[in-house]
């Protein structure tokens, strides 16, 4: 199929026939087009967000990495600016995680992630938030943070003024999920340093949450970034569980494939499906890329027997270099004085065109990566 080929006709209920079954290439060309991986984009750093529908960032510098891996042009100061000026926030979104969007994005976000992020408390603080007037608790967290800007130290210590006997970290961890926090500027600044200080979104945009609850929306936004995929790799990106129903509201508005396994997989109609045999360059991924934290089924960016050299047991997602589209290895930068060294750790041998190209684009990520640096190498290494 060509790239941008239109569907003609949408799959109206479950249990039609599907329209194609996708191997492991068309799925993993088809992510790499919507993610703007196939090639460079022409595209504005707030048109990028939304259509990549939001990048994981509880690090601050994954997703410059990540645009500069995606858009011409990209500069640091593209990203920072636009968090200064309040068109891009920091906050906790899907999967409870941190998350970088634009402001309109958060505001529709939020509101339809507010159920599970206020039962993901349960798991995480159950026993210590017993007897506690949550209500009463966030009242007090949000006065606090729109008063003044606070860390989660801080926030918690003045919580515990008024709410005695608590765990602090637990007081300020339950005001972040049950208020919307955004990360305040100079975090998420390249080059900055420090920890995060919070305040409400309301306060920083200065505009109220969307009023819509349901996910439907959210469904569309994520099958156009990442699609054809499954009702469970839906849950998974979004951390939502029950959206068969949402998904049935919206099928009318779907087309529907397989997997080689048996799987329905759902998509928008026009969603690009580009030849599975269409090359696709070298690319170097930052650490919690959310290509990698997307899908229940993850095997069409990376193989299952190298997900331990990838996901760490302390949850740390690292870098990844992309190879054919799947994700062959693992790079680091490391900084000694002013010398800066890029170590690419390939999970099998390298042709001698792959070695070559990722020479190039290596050479282009240490120039953005580390400016500063007066000299800088490449190595490759075998994993450790």
């Amino acid at each position: 199929m060509e790239a941008n080929t239109r569907r003609d006709t949408a799959l109206g209920r479950k249990g039609q026939k599907p329209e194609a079954v996708l191997g492991k290439r068309a799925l993993n060309r088809a992510l790499l087009e919507r993610q703007l991986l196939l090639r460079r984009a022409d595209m504005s750093v707030p048109d990028a967000l939304e259509r990549l529908a939001g990048m994981q960032a509880q690090v601050p510098n994954p997703p410059y990495i990540g645009l500069w891996a995606r858009l011409n042009g990209f500069r640091h100061e593209d990203l920072s600016e636009l968090m200064r000026s309040r068109q891009a926030v920091r906050i906790a979104l899907m999967r409870s995680t941190i998350h970088l969007v634009t402001a309109r994005d958060c505001l529709a976000f939020r509101p339809v992630l507010q159920p599970f992020l206020e039962r993901a408390l349960t798991g995480s603080y159950g026993k210590r938030l017993a007897g506690l007037d949550i209500g009463k608790l966030a009242a007090a967290g949000r006065a606090i943070v729109e008063d003044q800007p606070m860390t989660f130290g801080e926030l918690g210590k003045l919580l515990l003024e008024q709410f005695p006997g608590r765990e602090p970290a637990a007081l300020a961890n339950t005001v972040r999920n049950i208020v919307p926090l955004v990360q305040i500027p100079p975090r998420g600044i390249w080059g900055s340093s420090g920890q995060a200080a919070h305040t409400s979104v309301e306060a920083w945009l200065g505009r109220p949450l969307d009023s819509v609850t349901e996910p439907d929306g959210m469904i569309l936004r994520y099958l156009a970034a990442f699609g054809p995929a499954t009702v469970k790799d839906m849950q998974v990106w979004s951390g939502l569980t029950r959206l068969n129903e949402a998904v049935d509201r919206l099928r009318p508005q779907l087309v529907a494939y397989e997997d080689a396994d048996g799987n329905e997989l759902l998509d928008v109609i026009d969603g690009p499906l580009p030849d599975p045999d269409i090359p696709a360059p070298v690319r170097f991924l930052s650490e919690f890329d959310n290509m990698l934290l997307s899908y229940a089924d993850r095997t069409r960016i990376i193989a299952d027997e190298h997900r331990s050299l990838v996901f760490t047991e302390n949850g740390i997602i690292r870098a990844t270099i992309l190879v054919d589209g799947f994700v062959g290895g693992i790079w680091r930068i490391e900084r000694h004085r002013k010398a800066a060294t890029l170590t690419i750790e390939s999970f099998g041998a390298l042709s001698a065109d792959n070695s070559a190209a990722l020479l190039e684009e290596g050479s282009r990520l240490l120039d953005f990566a580390a400016a500063d640096a007066v000299s800088r190498d490449i190595r490759f290494a075998l994993p450790e």
